[in-house]
């Protein structure tokens, strides 16, 4: 049995592909560690997947108005690297594999100035800062995209985005939310911890879009997830829409098997399980996002074919539009059919695959 440790952390898109891959390690007979910042939200979710974990300091890279990295920040990440340095000393595992996001960097770094391999996995259409930081010195890069920007072909492979793979009929799907089979069912969600953006301006543009609920291609249905902290904010603001459904937290499986649309960020995660699912996706990129690199993930689904960017300034004046649009029966066929092309399903083995055709020999 070998080591891998997995570093991660920082946002959900970041953390479940890691966790992913660590399910199809474990089923090959390989010991894994997540490696993540101590007290971050990978620390959490690795404790509720069973997956052992173990914890440094890591400094974002987020920069000032003039430029300049914040110092107590590359203090934070000096010493996340200087401890990454000795767990994996002690360790020694065959392979690093590093997500990105800024908590990912400790441990690649550490694991490159101890002559142990380290593949990467870029989730987005632009190569990130992290991922930038480590690419020299990476054998591999696994991608989300056929193209990344900023990304030679040389060390790139495609592989996917991985994803929980596991699907319900929609009957069984609308069944388990409590949902009426009979309406068309729009799923709204920004993200691991939900869009205040998102949650301000859509339930008053669906009211208006749906004043009773109809729509000329048949009655409609909203399951908005709005992320824990929302909820109680956005509930009252449609409790008299029957057909209005608000929630903190959705079983995504069931959400996304359910959906006939569904409304996002373009973080890859959501448009990897899009995707998965056939979803046609309505998506607002998050203008914040690191490098604008959603906007760049949006663009590249909606030339596939599979969704449709609405700019958060437009979003009040235009999504209603475009979600009479995208509920067209022929539009809505084509976009589920370009979503299924894309589909990650294999990401997980795949990169299993690059990842173990690159460790130390002892981890194949």
């Amino acid at each position: 049995m070998s080591e891998v440790v997995l570093s991660t952390g920082g946002t959900g898109g970041h953390i479940y592909p890691a966790v992913a891959t660590a399910r199809e390690l474990l089923l090959r007979g390989h010991h894994v560690t997540l490696l993540g910042q101590r007290g971050g939200m990978e620390e959490r979710i690795a404790a509720e997947q069973g997956l052992p974990f173990f914890g440094v300091q890591a400094g974002k890279l987020a920069r000032s108005g003039q430029g300049k990295a914040d110092p107590r920040e590359l203090l934070r990440a000096s010493s996340g690297l200087l401890e990454a340095r000795r767990f994996l000393s002690r360790t020694r595992p065959a392979v690093v594999v590093g997500y990105g996001g800024f908590a990912s960097l400790p441990g690649v770094l550490a694991a490159q100035t101890l002559g142990i391999p380290t593949v990467l996995h870029e989730q987005n259409a632009r190569l990130g800062l992290t991922q930038r930081l480590a690419v020299r010195r990476a054998k591999a890069v696994g991608t989300a995209y056929p193209v990344v920007a900023g990304l030679s072909g040389s060390k790139a492979t495609l592989v996917g985005m991985p994803v929980r793979e596991e699907r319900l009929s929609r009957a069984e799907a609308l069944a388990a939310l409590g949902l009426d089979p009979g309406r068309l069912t729009i799923f709204i969600m920004g993200g691991s911890q939900g869009s205040l953006a998102l949650n301000n301006v859509l339930p008053e543009v669906l009211r208006s879009t749906f004043p009773d609920g109809q729509s000329e291609f048949g009655p409609v249905q909203v399951l908005h997830a709005t992320g824990p902290r929302w909820v109680t904010s956005v509930a009252p603001r449609v409790a008299d829409l029957e057909w209005y459904r608000v929630e903190g937290y959705v079983d995504a499986v069931a959400a996304w098997s359910a959906a006939d649309l569904a409304i996002t960020r373009a973080g890859t995660g959501t448009l990897a399980e899009a995707a998965f699912h056939g979803v046609p996706t309505l998506m607002v990129p998050l203008p914040e996002s690191s490098e604008n690199h959603q906007l760049f993930n949006a663009r590249a689904v909606e030339e596939a074919g599979a969704g449709q960017v609405v700019e958060q300034p437009s979003v009040s004046a235009q999504m209603g539009g475009a979600v009479l649009e995208c509920l067209v029966p022929q539009r809505r066929r084509a976009m589920q059919s370009a979503a299924l092309s894309r589909s990650p399903a294999g990401a997980s083995q795949r990169l299993t695959d690059l990842v173990l055709a690159h460790a130390r020999p002892e981890a194949t």
